[in-house]
């Protein structure tokens, strides 16, 4: 299908997963973080539905319909990364499985019922947002990097009321913000699952983790995960990261 591209934008693609994503140096672009978040849970093949917030520009939500067949709601507050990534939708003919809403996550109880989805999938912005803290005068990028609009107490509480019992909540995050997710978490009934540090290169201090609870879930039975590591010795991606770019052999 052709779909039209605006001035400055590009089309980036997943070669593993024959994904292709509309972007835009303007505004903020996926990074790994997004395709490792898509690869975490284990997403069913059927009985589900799955809540992409903080949407972005659809990477999270394009890159997990490869694991599932399963109905995709995604939203996004700002309507410039909505509409890349409905047109990535049409891009990739996924407009039957995935659904792109441009709004705000904590205005959404009218539009989409409570209760309902078996998963959720996050990339919140990573950042507290106060008046002293430093932020990049662009927008799109301010607001995709820090919590100007939801806290990350505000996207927990939200998906809580919008996860079945015993449904999955997958976040990525920063490790320094990892006891604050620990204590939200619980405090909306989210027990932690399943969490995987991510390292740049070996040796070298974490800098992203993936984390996965459930709601109403038992608190025991968490596991950590083996460590990630992005970069090989020589700087290039290590084996494990090659073959989630590239695919394996």
């Amino acid at each position: 299908m052709t779909v039209k591209l605006l001035k400055n934008e590009r089309i980036d693609q997943l070669f593993s997963e024959d994904i292709k994503v509309i972007q835009s140096k303007e505004v903020f672009s996926y990074s790994i973080d997004s395709i490792l978040l898509a690869k975490f849970p284990k997403l069913p093949k059927k009985n589900g539905k799955i809540l992409d917030l903080c949407a972005g520009n659809g990477a999270v939500g394009l890159f997990a319909s490869r694991y599932t067949p399963l109905p995709i709601v995604q939203v996004e507050i700002q309507s410039r990364l909505a509409d890349m990534g409905q047109r990535s939708i049409l891009l990739n003919k996924l407009e039957n499985q995935i659904t792109m809403l441009n709004e705000d996550l904590l205005h959404i109880e009218n539009i989409i019922e409570k209760n309902s989805f078996t998963h959720i999938l996050c990339n919140p912005p990573y950042f507290k947002h106060s008046e002293e803290s430093r932020k990049n005068p662009n927008l799109h990028l301010a607001m995709a990097r820090h919590e100007i609009n939801a806290t990350l107490d505000d996207i927990v509480r939200i998906s809580s009321k919008f996860l079945k019992t015993k449904g999955y909540l997958a976040m990525v995050h920063r490790p320094e913000r990892f006891l604050e997710i620990l204590d939200i978490l619980r405090r909306y009934q989210i027990a932690p699952k399943r969490i995987q540090f991510i390292y740049p290169k070996a040796g070298k201090e974490s800098n992203t983790l993936l984390i996965e609870g459930i709601k109403n879930g038992s608190e025991e039975g968490l596991k950590i995960l083996p460590p990630l590591i992005v970069h090989n010795e020589t700087g290039g991606y290590s084996k494990e990261i090659q073959e989630v770019y590239y695919g394996g052999e």
